[in-house]
């Protein structure tokens, strides 16, 4: 499998105004895409974070197909997995050979990968991927779920810490430009960053930086920013690359 984690592949997603129907060429990101995109038009799936959010899921494969085909790089369809077609999950990832990890509500989507048996099933899966947000999230051997909705950081039975598809070493906070400011239930969301990361360190991934998984090694392309023990340092700048394992 060649993975791509991204925050975002097309920009900011918080920025006012709609969203860029274009993907993101920071940090040679569709260079590097373009470098492993088959000849055929591959097959995609994308496999959402909300199972039950079927018009949403539909608006994304059609909004993400179209970003990807303004790149150069045609697809042969993007479906979407969901509750309309998730028992069919081992058929899809036989018949596909390119994959996004949709972005959305980190735990529903955990909870849904495991009902439909996805990290077992995905060991397997050769092709490419490509994370965005909570996708990326959930790809990591352990994930970092900092709270989101009203009422998860004071929730004492939210988990912060979760399995996800053991595809990464690397736990991800995506969107850091922007979500290290912010506050849930009026708690600075840095705050707690800073104090989860004495449990476990994780990388503040901003918009346009990713990290590339290939070939057992890891490396993070662009602006990346590493908590661990109550502490966070800048560890990579933008348009320069660092191998992580």
């Amino acid at each position: 499998m060649t993975l791509f984690l991204t925050s975002s592949p097309t920009g900011c997603p918080f920025e006012p105004g709609p969203q860029p129907a274009a993907l993101d060429p920071k940090n040679q990101f569709v260079d590097k895409l373009r470098a492993v995109w088959p000849e055929e038009p591959p097959e995609g799936l994308y496999l959402a974070a909300d199972p039950e959010a079927h018009a949403a899921n539909d608006e994304a494969c059609a909004f993400f197909a179209g970003c990807f085909a303004r790149a150069g790089l045609r697809l042969d369809g993007l479906t979407p997995c969901d509750s309309r077609n998730k028992d069919e999950i081992g058929e899809l990832l036989t018949r596909c050979n390119f994959l996004i990890l949709g972005g959305g509500h980190v735990p529903t989507q955990n909870r849904f990968f495991s009902e439909i048996g996805l990290p077992a099933l995905i060991q397997s899966y050769e092709g490419i991927a490509v994370g965005i947000s909570a996708g990326s999230m959930n790809a990591a051997r352990i994930v970092y779920a900092q709270p989101e909705e009203a009422g998860e950081a004071t929730d004492p039975l939210y988990s912060r810490w979760m399995s996800g598809l053991g595809l990464s070493y690397v736990s991800i906070w995506p969107h850091y430009q922007y979500s290290k400011d912010l506050s849930v239930d009026g708690q600075s969301l840095m705050d707690i960053a800073l104090a989860d990361s004495k449990r476990r360190p994780f990388m503040g991934l901003p918009d346009g930086s990713y990290i590339l998984c290939a070939d057992g090694h890891e490396t993070l392309y662009g602006e990346g920013w590493y908590f661990s023990n109550g502490r966070v340092s800048l560890v990579n700048e933008e348009g320069e690359e660092l191998p992580l394992w």
